[in-house]
């Protein structure tokens, strides 16, 4: 079955919503079709050992629960069962029971299963289509569904599960951001993450595999494939955990059906309830292999409380120690709960783990020198966790059209790595879908995935590919070669966000104009004001207030006169001068009052003097502050003498507010300049478009 088939075959099942319409709402078709097709699905799993399972049922009636459950799950051939003498065909056989029977027919199944079904909250839609006498034509229709193994194999089945979904997220507006990965992308992320291991050929190797957001299952099912396909004696061990009840059933279904342990899926939050935390001899969880493609742009202020208490409680020792992103994108979260639960090298070099997570641009470079981001991707780097980022093409995914990433990291690098992260290009690396499937509009080829896994693993800088692409000005295909991968150091990512200071530079003047601002200063304003309640205290504050409100008028009315309304730029002779006014009515300024006659009577100026510290250093002015950014590879004094000191002599570096930050600029390390058309060329578009727009007139005017 092909993808086009899978697609027909979701289609078919979801025009079962026809019966619905009028009594359902398109956005509640789901809350029918899912349970329906999970039902139907297992319906015909079971049907070759359906009368094993009643007879067993009959014969072992009397065993305790635990006994008769493992007696049945050996009949059935499957680790669930369904002890009901009804299955799809024989619920219409009684037109007028089928509510009452179908939900007999549910109750029978194994506990796993009936959990998985009441995640769905389907009993109620059984009452509603019951009373809305829908209920007999819509298990008609799914009864005539031959969802059996033989049809539609545990991979198509997931491809159906995933495409039900994503119409039913389409049907109900949901965000972009909740979107399924297409199998092709979880092909490429398993081939980067699993093609370099040394051991997946070892007889019976034991290998975890987890997805902290996995929704139905897609990733852990196709990295199983993969290794099995690899060596058909391992032994992967799948585990997952969800917060959404709908992609969590589907997921425990499929595992399930496939003869995995769907106990190994956990509902829930990964972060503020971790199913993964611990084992149950207390030891921490740790996995060989982890994927996800968490939600983009999610915020996760529901979670801050737990996420920001696990981070000032147990910093390195928990997940969230390296720093916290914005709240209103927790990617990199996923991110940091993956790195806690790698498993450690061992001493000869073996074990380790590997990581592989789709990200959008956002967790390249947002957020500035010492932010929460820039601190995580530091922790990352600066432990050489990073091995290689590929950027993929747009228009993969299904509810979003916006450019992603896939990131693989691991603890146990090649020697030949190790201090170094591997930058690959495969925006280009795409072909256009014969039809459209929501926002999906190109495909990763089975080619693409080898060759990016070729490049992946060949850790070339500068490795080349002949591309085609469109050219931006005349819309034509061209074919030309382009990098396609670069190898960077570490420190290449890192950079200094440096302070440069310029001194303060102020003249000031004792003149009508500018005295009179003394009038708007706060501390100034103040001297006239009382905190107490009114009454006797509050006047005499107030009236001593303004009486030194006066003293300091006098004073600078004093200093109007000796200085003549000079231009003193000289701030500490400007000070000898003022003391001296204040001293003729016996007035000491306090520091408040100094700083608000400075406030007033100074002006920048770039002439004057600099000012002074106390200790003699030269005073910033903070309006000509600015910050600059120095790469790794270059010394500040250096950067400071040939970009800023020929321009400004005076700058210097606050060192004490120097910031360290990381970033990946992706699209500034694979650009490619354009240049622009030959004048003529343009010029002779110009006169044709004159020359049409001229036509157009004298037929509007004729």
């Amino acid at each position: 079955m092909n993808a086009q088939t899978h697609s027909e075959l979701a289609s078919f099942i979801w025009g079962i919503c026809n019966l619905l319409r009028g009594p359902y709402k398109r956005n509640e078709y789901r809350k029918v079709i899912l349970p329906l097709t999970v039902l139907r699905r297992f319906d015909c799993v079971l049907a070759d050992t359906k009368d094993d399972v009643l007879a067993a049922a009959r014969l072992h009636a009397s065993q305790s629960e635990n006994v008769r459950h493992q007696l049945l799950v050996a009949a059935s051939q499957r680790p669930f069962y369904n002890t009901s003498p009804f299955d799809f065909a024989r619920l219409l056989d009684d037109p007028n029971q089928v509510a009452a029977n179908l939900n007999a027919y549910i109750a029978a199944y194994s506990p796993n299963v009936r959990e998985i079904i009441e995640r769905f909250e389907f009993e109620p839609h059984i009452d509603r289509m019951d009373e809305k006498d829908l209920i007999f034509q819509v298990v008609q229709r799914f009864a005539r569904l031959d969802l059996s193994p033989k049809r539609v194999d545990n991979v198509q089945m997931g491809y159906v599960f995933e495409e039900l979904i994503r119409i039913g997220a389409e049907q109900s507006n949901e965000e972009a951001g909740e979107h399924f990965t297409p199998r092709e992308v979880i092909g490429l992320m398993v081939r980067l993450l699993l093609s370099p291991e040394p051991d997946l050929g070892k007889s019976h190797v034991v290998k975890t595999i987890y997805d902290p957001a996995c929704g139905t299952g897609g990733m852990l099912t196709v990295a199983e494939q993969f290794l099995r396909a690899h060596n058909a004696d391992a032994r992967p061990h799948l585990f997952g955990q969800d917060v959404n009840d709908e992609s969590w059933a589907v997921c425990s279904a499929d595992m399930l059906i496939k003869g995995e342990n769907a106990d190994r899926i956990a509902l829930g939050d990964s972060f503020t309830k971790d199913a993964y935390r611990h084992r149950s001899d207390g030891t921490p969880w740790m996995f060989d292999y982890m994927l996800a493609n968490p939600p983009y742009g999610v915020k996760w202020d529901k979670q801050k409380q737990v996420i920001e208490s696990e981070r000032d409680t147990l910093g390195f020792a928990g997940r969230f120690g390296a720093g916290l992103p914005r709240i209103k994108d927790g990617s990199l979260l996923f991110l940091q709960h993956m790195l806690s639960k790698m498993q450690p090298v061992a001493a000869d070099g073996s074990g380790g783990s590997r990581i592989a997570i789709v990200f959008n641009a956002s967790p390249l470079f947002t957020g500035g020198a010492g932010s929460g981001e820039s601190e995580i991707r530091r922790w990352i780097i600066e432990n050489d966790w990073l091995e290689a980022i590929v950027a993929l093409p747009d228009q993969l995914f299904y509810n979003t059209g916006i450019a992603t990433y896939i990131w693989v990291l691991t603890n146990n690098k090649e020697e030949r790595r190790r201090g170094k992260a591997q930058l690959i290009d495969a925006r280009n690396f795409y072909k256009k879908m014969p039809r459209s499937l929501g926002n999906k509009r190109n495909e990763l080829s089975a080619d693409h995935i080898s060759d990016l896994t070729a490049i992946h693993g060949s850790f070339t800088d500068g490795e080349t590919r002949e591309l085609t692409d469109e050219d931006p000005v005349t819309h034509e295909s061209r074919t030309r070669p382009r990098v396609v991968s670069k190898v960077f150091d570490n420190n290449d990512f890192g950079y200094r966000n440096i302070t440069v200071e310029r001194p303060l530079r102020l003249n000031f003047a004792a003149i009508p104009e500018r005295i009179v601002r003394i009038e708007d200063e706060t501390s100034f304003v103040n001297l006239a004001k009382s905190r107490k309640s009114a009454g006797e205290a509050h006047d005499a504050e107030v009236a001593e207030g303004t009486a030194r409100q006066q003293d300091i008028r006098n004073a600078l009315a004093t200093l109007a006169e000796t200085t003549s309304g000079e231009v003193i730029r000289d701030r500490d002779q400007f000070l000898v001068q003022l003391r001296a006014a204040a001293n003729a009515h016996g007035l000491r300024l306090l520091a408040p009052e100094r700083k608000a006659v400075l406030a007033a009577l100074g002006e920048r100026d770039p002439e004057a003097n600099a000012c002074e510290g106390r200790n003699g250093d030269l005073e910033p002015d903070v309006s000509l502050r600015d910050t600059e950014t120095v790469p790794f590879g270059e010394g500040i004094d250096a950067f400071m003498q040939r970009e800023v000191q020929p321009h400004v002599a005076d700058a210097w570096v606050d060192h004490d507010k120097t910031k360290i930050g990381y970033e990946i600029p992706f699209n500034r390390h694979f650009y490619v300049y354009e240049p622009p058309r030959p004048l003529e060329v343009i010029e002779a578009d110009l006169t044709a478009l004159e020359e049409e727009i001229g036509r157009l007139l004298a037929e509007a005017t004729a």
